[in-house]
């Protein structure tokens, strides 16, 4: 048992969360069949029903956690495919968030692990560290062999073409139109910014061409998901409480018609801060505001009269792969490839398009062997149906798919960007598409 002066290792208000979320669990097991853990694993420990079992052990016994218990809690990828097969509703998306960051409280990790958990957290968030960092590894990348086992799953994930040095894009309005018909503020992401900055460019130009203001507010930047998601919780929510302030600012002083978001990840995170913010007396109502303004950029294209001007544009069959941020996280499904059919493209869904790709976040950093399988077992299915392009919502699944695919990963507003009057995306020119 842990000392006295303890009392109690979470909240009692935590400690009361958890239990609600845990008694709607019938223990049916219907998540098993589409939980990427145990569909690989065959493991009871490995699903949402096992680990709901362990979270109820862990938080009610008062104790610190056990090796077992956090080594199936982290091989959890959070990707909530269980919460869109669930019958019974358990909101597991809480319940495993609370568990790690219980973890992160009470469980001493060896010291080489906190360490790089801790790099993590501190240097993805900051375009300019992520991007510093990227560099460096990137010089060190020739001595992989004598580096510490911990850093190859990262020294793996390094894009070929070169990073460069970066601060992201700068706060100020973006504006084209003198009568902006919408005025949306926009999240720039962190890691993003480095690894794929035509994302930001293309959702730019974009919105700009149907006369759009978009604002990247001062004091806004990383959602907070990383770091939340690692159980972090204090730096995850000082990150929430500064986005929420600089655009609920904004709102008050110039309005806004949207948040909008071109990463599915960050989009769960931000469309959830009223949750995590909702003890705070300061930012709970803000934060109310401020969810329920969040979209993704696909749920505010669907209102912009997009005119197709890709004549070849259904010469191309496009593999939409759903982000499991944005099917399970923010329940998206069939608006994508609504809009990239609505723009000309020829689009095919992937087999066992619910399983995770195996990025989600930092787990392709800390669960690499699981990470891989996965991937691979994407990459599988996508080649099945013989797409010359692939596309998505989310960097992370760019970023974990398309070093292992001979296909162009392209990010779904690029393509809807150059079929409308944009630029060929880059991807497509380094591979080819059959252009």
């Amino acid at each position: 048992m842990l000392n006295d002066m303890t009392h109690s290792l979470i909240p009692v208000q935590d400690q009361s969360e958890v239990a609600e979320v845990l008694r709607h669990c019938a223990t049916c097991g219907l998540c098993t069949a589409t939980c990427p853990t145990y569909v690989l694993t065959n493991d009871d420990k490995d699903s949402p029903r096992g680990r709901n079992k362990l979270i109820r052990e862990m938080i009610s016994s008062g104790e610190a956690p056990t090796a077992e218990q956090v080594k199936y809690i982290d091989h959890c990828l959070s990707c909530l495919s269980c919460m869109t097969t669930c019958p019974s509703g358990v909101d597991y998306m809480h319940l495993i968030d609370q568990a790690r960051i219980y973890i992160e409280k009470y469980y001493q990790r060896p010291w080489g692990e906190r360490a790089l958990r801790n790099i993590v957290a501190w240097s993805i968030p900051s375009p300019l560290l992520f991007s510093l960092s990227m560099k460096l590894a990137q010089i060190a990348r020739p001595l992989q062999g004598v580096l510490p086992d911990s850093m190859q799953p990262m020294l793996k994930l390094l894009p070929e073409k070169t990073v460069n040095l970066t601060r992201g894009v700068k706060p100020g309005s973006y504006r084209e139109a003198s009568q902006p018909v919408k005025r949306v503020a926009l999240l720039t992401g962190c890691a993003q910014q480095v690894l794929e900055p035509e994302i930001n460019a293309a959702t730019l130009r974009l919105l700009q061409r149907f006369e759009c203001e978009i604002i990247v507010p001062p004091g806004s930047g990383c959602c907070g998901a990383l770091s939340y998601h690692m159980g972090k919780e204090a730096p995850a929510l000082d990150q929430a409480r500064a986005n929420v302030k600089a655009w609920y600012d904004e709102l008050q002083t110039n309005g806004l018609d949207a948040i909008i978001i071109n990463a599915s990840g960050c989009g769960t995170t931000v469309k959830d801060y009223a949750h995590m913010l909702k003890d705070d007396p300061q930012w709970a109502e803000p934060a109310q505001t401020i969810a329920a303004l969040a979209m993704d950029v696909t749920e505010f294209l669907q209102h912009l009269p997009l005119q197709p001007t890709l004549s070849t544009a259904a010469n191309f069959k496009v593999a939409y792969h759903s982000a499991c941020s944005m099917q399970h996280g923010q329940q998206i499904r069939k608006l994508p490839k609504q809009l990239l059919r609505s723009v000309g493209f020829n689009v095919v869904a992937v087999p066992e398009g619910h399983l995770c790709c195996g990025s989600a976040g930092t787990y392709n950093i800390f669960q690499s062997d699981t990470s891989e399988q996965l991937r691979d077992r994407k990459v599988r299915r996508i080649r099945e149906v013989t797409p010359d392009i692939v596309a998505t919502g989310n960097i992370g699944c760019m970023a974990q798919i398309g070093p292992a695919l001979d296909i162009p990963v392209v990010h779904s507003v690029a393509l809807i960007d150059w079929a409308t009057g944009g630029p060929q995306p880059e991807a497509l020119k380094q591979k080819g598409a059959g252009l």
